[in-house]
């Protein structure tokens, strides 16, 4: 029991259960705990546990405690799908500490599971994620304003996520016809017009059948103007007659196109504030934003990062086939104080980096503060440094030492030092792990 004993002083809730049977009957699928077992137990053993964990949850997170003598089933634990080992003699905050990653991690894991379950009622809905208030009445307002079918203006900075609330609208709008975004910051004037508004034959030189525009495509349904500060002024007084009329003309027809969609225009730039100075017309701003919908920045979200991370994690790692990334409490709220200049977007890749273990532990614009120093009494963990976050844009032999570093570091970390060990579970020889700690200077903290 001393083990439930170190657990409680550390402020961790604790049931503790005389043996394997007693805790499986406690299980259920959505158990929102953390399992502490020791490999010996009366009756059934650690691993058969593990066993039965495992299959009930695979992600329900079990710490392994192993005598010096177990250390051959602390391999075979990990292999059988254990969160992490921990061999007696052990210090009290080498238990809470991967007590701490792993509850962080269920957590994590049960809240992606609530997440797939909603998506899973609305397959074609993409996602609007976080619970803080300004998504909630985020929320809220597309409902209330989806249906109606005005037309909206969506402001934000790069990377808030005007698009998932442009698709959210034409969800909520029931309509039935297509939703066509279109960067207007990416379109060259030269053909900005034919592809929005489409053209007939030898309506210009090149022009040798039909073009259905873009507005006419989207006929029913609804058109996305993202960055529309960049379209071109003659442009403008274009599209504000068709908004007026709900009619478009082809280039070089001579009849029009009666036209039914909805117009979300979105921009990173206040609009107003161009149009006086000659920038944007104030007549179109006007006809656009019948609804204006100003998006939070992400350090006006914090609370909504833990989830968000979660969720891009997940993603990540289904994409490129690789294990979830942990993290402390600490690197959490870190990660939180962060600016996160360029928002989810940001956000987003930080978590493919993550998953890939490409990334710093911090992002760049997190406070300084809270990343350790080098000490003597912290050898192995303290060698990761700038040279991982340095190799980002490096070339690829450099990408691939910086990876295989990081995994040994991981590795020699989570066996305090135990090279034999670490070489178990990386599943090389040891005297190829051997070559590879001289070649990345890591020591292993033992004398």
């Amino acid at each position: 029991m001393a083990t439930a004993q170190t657990l409680e002083l550390g402020g961790f809730a604790v049931q503790a259960c005389a043996s394997a049977e007693e805790a499986l009957s406690l299980l259920r699928a959505d158990y929102a705990g953390v399992i502490v077992t020791d490999v010996r137990l009366p009756g059934r053993s650690g691993l058969e546990l593990l066993a039965q964990v495992v299959a009930l949850d695979a992600e329900l997170p079990v710490i392994v405690v192993t005598g010096h003598g177990d250390v051959s089933m602390a391999v075979t634990a990990m292999r059988s799908g254990a969160y992490d080992f921990i061999e007696k003699p052990f210090a009290s905050e080498r238990l809470m500490d991967a007590v701490d990653r792993a509850q962080e991690r269920r957590r994590l894991v049960l809240e992606n599971r609530q997440l797939r379950a909603a998506r899973a009622l609305h397959p074609d809905t993409p996602d609007l994620i976080g619970r803080s208030d300004a998504i909630e009445r985020l929320k809220l307002l597309i409902r209330n304003i989806g249906p109606a079918g005005v037309d909206v203006l969506i402001n934000g900075q790069t990377g808030t996520g005007k698009e998932v609330v442009a698709r959210l609208l034409h969800a909520a709008s029931g309509r039935k016809g297509n939703f066509v975004a279109i960067n207007c910051g990416a379109l060259p004037e030269s053909v900005f017009e034919s592809e929005i508004f489409g053209h007939e034959p030898g309506a210009f030189t090149g022009a040798q059948k039909r073009r259905i525009g873009k507005l006419e495509y989207a006929n029913g349904g609804t058109v996305f103007l993202d960055e529309i500060e960049t379209m071109p002024m003659a442009l403008q007084v274009k599209l504000l007659r068709v908004l007026q009329e709900r009619r478009l003309e082809r280039l070089g027809a001579n009849e029009g196109v009666e036209l039914d969609c909805r117009i979300v225009a979105a921009s990173k730039a206040d609009l107003l504030q161009l149009s006086a100075q000659g920038l944007f017309r104030e007549d179109l701003y006007y006809r656009i934003g019948v609804v204006s919908i100003d998006l939070p920045r992400l350090r006006e979200r914090r609370e909504d990062i833990p989830l968000l991370l979660a969720h891009f994690v997940q993603e990540a790692a289904l994409r490129y086939q690789r294990p979830l990334p942990t993290w402390t409490t600490q690197e959490m709220e870190s990660w939180q104080a962060a600016d996160w200049p360029g928002n989810v977007r940001e956000l987003r890749n930080f978590a493919e980096r993550l998953t890939l273990g490409l990334a710093p532990m911090l992002p760049a614009t997190a406070p300084r503060a809270n990343v350790a120093e080098p000490s003597a009494q912290n050898p192995v963990t303290n060698t990761l440094s700038e040279n991982e976050a340095a190799c980002d844009d490096a070339a690829l032999p450099m990408q691939v030492d910086a990876f295989e570093r990081k995994l040994i570091l991981r590795a020699i970390d989570a066996t305090e030092g135990n090279v034999a060990l670490a070489a178990d579970n990386l599943m090389i020889p040891r005297k190829t792990l051997y070559d590879k700690l001289k070649k990345y200077q890591i020591g292993t903290g033992r004398k």
